[in-house]
């Protein structure tokens, strides 16, 4: 991520003096009288502290970024509009709102010009979606068709996990969604931990717990599902792509780079590709690991649907080569 550089609120990042932010200033806090709608429910603030972490589990379930300043009024009734709608929908999206004035690091690495700009993320994959302030037509777009559409992309990459929630929404938003602190049971309270580790992302205490789960109950498919995900991320999910990619390259006959690189695949979303690298490295001869490529694979299979066709096609691919 770029260097940190000063931001002023009323200043763009292109560095011109916005006479128009500076009059729409407010001085209230998010939830305040006057302020922002403030974080809560499946809304959540992010910082460049917090960042990675946010991306990771993009991997489990889909975020939408929306980068804003919350002390510009014009951005309000967009960040309640967008906050309503996926508070309504009980954490199969989160909203994940970043401050451009105090994280302008995030923005520069997004090559985000000013406020606001949306951004889909999924399995760390960021999908612009918008900038600059919407109409009235393009915010109900947003909320109506293109947040289920998000949703409905994620789900075709194996993204189907829950968010988690996170306290009670402002006053506005809990009225108009019904939210309410019920809605913390949308996460099995035998996950609770794991749950919670993933989010802090501590992707291999997240995984030692979805273990412990799975050990008491051995058919507890979302429990199968997530530890997949944790393993997967405590094992690469801060690599360097370019260098695993590239070492992949330089080594093809390697299974250890050829593991890598899939779990890469597989992060991005690109199911697909993952299962054919793995199925062609056996292919290609390599049948003294099929071991260790026929468990990774046992372990990519809990992650995408069960109905999903791909996992019909790789499994019997994989029962032809085993024998």
């Amino acid at each position: 991520m770029a260097d940190q550089q000063q931001f002023n609120p009323g200043v763009s990042l292109a560095g011109a003096v916005d006479l128009e932010a500076l009059k729409h200033q407010v001085k209230a806090e998010p939830g305040q009288a006057g302020g922002a709608p403030a974080a809560g429910g499946y809304v959540i603030d992010t910082t460049e502290n917090t960042f990675q972490a946010m991306v990771q589990t993009s991997a489990t379930f889909p975020i939408l970024l929306l980068l804003w300043v919350p002390t510009d009024d014009r951005l309000f009734s967009m960040a309640r509009a967008l906050g309503d709608a996926v508070n309504g929908l009980n954490g199969q999206i989160q909203l994940s709102r970043i401050d451009i004035a105090t994280n302008p690091s995030i923005a520069q690495a997004l090559q985000v010009q000013g406020a606001p700009a949306l951004f889909a993320l999924i399995s760390g994959r960021p999908m612009p979606l918008l900038q600059g302030l919407p109409g009235d037509d393009e915010l109900k777009q947003l909320t109506d068709e293109v947040i289920p559409k998000i949703i409905q992309a994620a789900a075709q990459s194996g993204v189907t996990g829950t968010a988690p929630y996170s306290g009670d929404p402002d006053s506005d938003a809990a009225a108009s969604t019904g939210a309410t602190g019920a809605d913390t049971e949308q996460v099995p309270p035998e996950h609770a931990e794991a749950h919670r580790l993933a989010e802090e992302g501590d992707y291999a205490g997240a995984a030692a717990e979805y273990a412990r789960v799975m050990e008491s109950d051995p058919s507890d498919a979302l429990a199968a599902r997530e530890h997949a995900k944790a393993l997967l991320l405590a094992r690469s999910g801060s690599a360097d792509v370019r260098e695993v990619r590239a070492a992949a390259a330089a080594a093809p006959d390697d299974v250890e780079a050829q593991l890598a690189v899939a779990d890469i695949d597989m992060i991005g979303g690109q199911i697909q590709d993952a299962f054919d690298r793995l199925l062609d490295f056996l292919a290609a001869g390599h049948k003294g690991d099929l071991e260790a490529v026929r468990q990774r694979l046992l372990e990519y299979f809990t992650i995408p649907e069960p109905t999903d066709p791909r996992l019909a096609r790789a499994r019997r691919r994989l029962a032809t080569l085993m024998y």
